[in-house]
């Protein structure tokens, strides 16, 4: 097998952007779609070139062409569709966040193994080689020691009834649609766990955090702090901070195929240390990143590397474990049940 065959759970705006990624990818391709409406199923396979459309998901769980399901739905249907897709012999991409909790994660991985299957966490930023590049100039030391990440991810929408993410039995809220990607970026750039973990919160009167404010404290004095948002703009950028130079990433969290680029920084000496020796070389550095695809398509590639190579997962069982489990802690403190 050459190529993975996709079947996607769901036909909403992320399926529709995984769905058009995976047909520009080099090894896979969609094959079914599943939804609980036969007529918007079909009316999604007719706009992607989908060969089978399902009006229920368990019957595209049963299109035996299907080799990999990508889970788009809800946060609160990710645990049982999941499984549910792996007990029928599916291999699953799972869309951020994994699940609503850690107990939840646990158990679709422990499913994962009793079927035999592989299960990943959908973060597709780092699929991109930016994400890599910026990993790798941390990793060489052109930073100088690691001390600060700074990260942010907000959008303003007005549409309020009807979004899931202001549903809180759905599992929305800021925290869980965008403020994973911030702390998932933390602690991909760290390779580390917070030993101290603080969330703040603005609540919606629907009963979810619609702007959270977070700091983790990381082993070796790094302090990583984010800011996310459902009602709020913002510059929606990242900031990785040595003692030496810093790195600017416009674009951290959906950077284009084309020109994704981020900067390598230093600051000009404070005037009281103008005559110590300072770091050579430009205040400023731009560096160009191309990906040569879409963004989805890159990430349905190295799930489908994982499946049929067996490479390194993109997002490994141990990385959304933890993300998830900081998750947990958080909303813990900000006071966010999904429990009745």
């Amino acid at each position: 097998m050459s190529r993975l065959q996709w079947g996607i759970l769901g036909t909403g705006n992320i399926a529709q952007q995984f769905a058009a990624g995976v047909n520009a990818s080099r090894r896979g391709r969609v094959v079914a779609v599943g939804s609980r409406s036969s007529e918007m199923a079909a009316t999604f396979a007719r706009e992607f070139g989908i060969e089978s459309s399902h009006g229920s998901y368990a019957a595209m769980l049963a299109d035996r062409g299907v080799h990999a399901v990508y889970n788009s739905l809800p946060n609160s249907l990710h645990h049982e569709l999941t499984i549910k897709s792996l007990r029928a012999g599916k291999h699953v991409l799972c869309e951020k966040p994994f699940a609503l909790n850690a107990h939840e994660s646990q158990e679709m991985f422990d499913a994962a193994q009793r079927a035999g299957g592989v299960l990943v966490e959908a973060f597709m930023y780092r699929s991109h080689p930016q994400t890599r590049a910026v990993l790798q100039e941390v990793k060489n030391g052109t930073l100088g020691r690691l001390r600060l990440i700074r990260t942010s991810f907000c959008y303003r929408t007005t549409r309020i009834d009807g979004n899931i993410r202001f549903v809180r039995e759905l599992g929305g809220g800021a925290l869980m649609d965008v403020g994973c990607y911030c702390v998932d970026f933390a602690r991909l750039v760290t390779g580390a766990e917070p030993t101290m973990i603080h969330a703040t919160a603005q609540m919606h009167p629907r009963g979810v955090d619609e702007i959270v404010a977070g700091t983790l404290q990381f082993p070796g004095g790094i302090t990583a702090s984010f800011t996310c948002g459902m009602s709020v703009q913002a510059d929606n950028t990242a900031y990785i901070c040595g003692d030496e130079r810093f790195i600017e990433i416009p674009v951290p969290w959906k950077p284009p195929v084309e020109g994704a680029h981020y900067v390598v920084a230093r600051g000009k000496p404070p005037r009281q240390d103008a005559g110590k020796p300072q770091p050579v070389g430009p205040l400023r550095q731009s560096h160009s990143v191309d990906a040569g695809m879409d963004l989805y398509g890159l990430e349905a590639d190295d799930f489908a590397a994982t499946v049929l190579d067996g490479a390194a997962p993109a997002v490994t069982k141990e990385q959304t474990m933890g993300n998830m489990r900081v998750l947990d802690e958080m909303r813990r403190q900000i006071g966010l049940s999904f429990a009745d």
